[in-house]
């Protein structure tokens, strides 16, 4: 999943364009309950189709259909957190895995409900973990789970060979050169590093002996935002290793940036660009005009359109029928503010009690 895809997702289908997510029980020794509960949601899929008067009976058929194919590209016995399929008329379906909680919910409307992919997509942390030791600086490309070394803009950095490197470094004299050709070392990589980050701004977690890590602060000042340390030598260490010493690292950082989150909001309303409520905050994603949302992950709303507009209602998801009901209005602003560019934040259920579940950082 990446972002061009998200993308090609949200565009608009021809109705139905249904989707089903549906949490899945991966870390049961028999898991015999999803296949059970996935008939059930496919089973409620028809029905609605056959209930609602805008829809062909050929077209029920194919888009069940078409989910049945999307729910055999998975395998169940090997599922992660959740599962979401998608499924429209012309035959097009999707399927996808995704590694955190979701709601179970059948949305039946003119586009794919995304959110949970985008809540997913953007909750897998991009970073950078730079490895620091005496033989070489090593540069990690960081993606959720995975780490791939980056063998390129200088990296790796390796310390040059000088003669006079015999001194003992026992001796005074030997410490204060060794330290000295360290700081010189630690300018080839802060000069990399910086030349990284403004092609590509993310999170960095340094890892290396106390030592190093002192130096290498010592020389960036203000210049490098350490997200995060893994403290120790890890020369020749793989991959996996890595992303296994850096996953609590990450997991702070994450609790960290939903208090920043707040910060962030409370600032905004101090210079009067901030809203809140779905309502006020679906007009201002409408009009461009939102640079941050700010949403609670299990946060839903559906909506009814009057006179061209939707109006959001009290009701769980699916309860209201007809052709000007819309499941979910916050997966519409999810969607609207990314095609204006703004970014998206999804924080834990109950985070936002003061801002009514969904907030926004708006554009001047």
């Amino acid at each position: 999943m990446d972002a061009v895809t998200l993308s090609e997702l949200r565009k608009p289908r021809t109705f139905p364009a249904v989707s089903v997510l549906m949490p899945t029980f991966r870390r049961a020794p028999e898991n015999k309950q999803d296949p059970i509960r996935l008939r059930n949601l496919l089973a409620e899929v028809r029905k609605r189709l056959r209930e609602d008067t805008r829809v062909a009976p050929a077209a029920v058929d194919e888009v069940v259909r078409g989910l049945e194919r999307a729910a055999q590209e998975v395998d169940l016995r090997h599922a992660e957190d959740g599962l979401v399929l998608f499924a429209a008329p012309d035959g097009e379906h999707h399927a996808f895995m995704v590694d955190q909680h979701i709601d179970e919910r059948v949305i039946v409307d003119t586009t794919f409900a995304t959110r949970d992919l985008v809540a997913a997509y953007t909750r897998t942390s991009r970073y950078w973990l730079l490895s620091i030791s005496d033989l070489s600086t090593r540069l990690w490309d960081g993606h959720g789970e995975e780490l791939t070394e980056i063998s390129r803009g200088g990296f790796p950095i390796e310390p040059a060979a000088h003669e006079d490197e015999r001194t003992p470094r026992s001796s005074a004299r030997g410490a204060r050169h060794g330290d000295e050709q360290h700081r010189q070392l630690m300018r080839e990589v802060v000069d990399a590093l910086t030349t990284v980050l403004k092609r590509d701004r993310r999170p960095v977690i340094v890892a290396g002996v106390t030592r190093h890590q002192a130096i290498f602060d010592e020389v960036a000042g203000n210049g490098v935002t350490v997200a995060g340390r893994v403290d120790g030598s890890y020369e020749g260490a793989t991959g996996p290793q890595l992303a296994e010493l850096a996953r609590p690292v990450l997991h702070a950082y994450e609790d960290f940036r939903e208090v920043a989150v707040l910060t962030e909001l409370e600032a905004a309303r101090s210079i009067q660009r901030y809203a809140s409520g779905v309502t006020e905050v679906m007009t201002l994603v409408e009009e461009g005009r939102g640079e941050h949302l700010v949403v609670e992950r299990g946060y839903y709303a559906p909506a009814v359109k009057t006179d061209g507009e939707l109006v959001p209602v009290e009701g769980p998801l699916g309860a209201l029928k007809g052709a000007d009901v819309v499941d979910d209005v916050v997966d519409n602003i999810i969607e609207t503010a990314l095609e204006y560019g703004g970014e998206v934040t999804f924080v834990s259920d109950g985070f936002l009690v003061d801002h009514d579940r969904i907030a926004l950082v708006t554009r001047f």
